[in-house]
């Protein structure tokens, strides 16, 4: 069985960096405060420009790539693992899909935090936004994820566990399983293929 595993949000707390670092730059560089809690990227959460947007993710790139994984998360991979699932990191992080030096240097940077963090894995596939064709050629029997698109999309093929988020509340379905941790996930992971 293959377990998909998504990074931003799912192995890190996208949300709440967006939102405690997004509040300090918006309100110190551009007298701006959240707009809307429950969106996904920073342009909505304050309604900005991506031109803003650029300039905050300039300064804070460099420390988001930085924090630590999410509770547990590096036991539960492990746990899985030595259960005998086959852990895929399926990830749209940004850069990494560029073929240049800033794509090879996230890259790495990213494979370099998986290690940090002690996350296990047996493939790491980086992907486009759109992960539904990856999880289908990789042969992803359930997928860990929290953007509500792909969300949607895949949990029209296979299992999908939402890391619950302010951002992700409207999704719902038949094969979609939230989650609101690490450990929740196991318990779930388990209940779904008992042996």
């Amino acid at each position: 069985m293959i377990i998909g595993i998504d990074i931003d949000g799912v192995l890190t707390n996208l949300e709440e960096f967006q939102l405690d670092c997004g509040s300090k730059f918006m309100s110190e560089n551009f007298n701006k405060s959240i707009t809307d809690a429950n969106a996904y990227d920073t342009i909505d959460i304050f309604n900005i420009n991506s031109e803003i947007d650029d300039k905050f993710w300039s300064i804070y790139l460099p420390l988001y790539v930085k924090e630590p994984a999410r509770k547990y998360a590096d036991e539960v991979t492990i746990k899985l693992h030595n259960e005998g699932f086959q852990i895929y990191i399926i990830t749209a992080r940004y850069l990494t899909d560029r073929n240049d030096e800033k794509g090879i240097e996230m890259r790495k940077t990213v494979i370099d935090w998986l290690k940090s963090n002690n996350i296990y894995y047996d493939k790491i596939i980086f992907s486009p936004e759109d992960k539904l064709d990856i999880c289908k050629k990789a042969n992803v029997d359930l997928m860990i994820e929290d953007k509500v698109d792909n969300i949607n999309k895949i949990s029209k093929y296979i299992p999908v566990i939402c890391f619950d988020s302010k951002y992700n509340k409207i999704c719902q379905g038949t094969n979609i399983i939230r989650c609101y941790s690490w450990y929740d996930i196991y318990a779930k992971i388990s209940n779904i293929f008992k042996k």
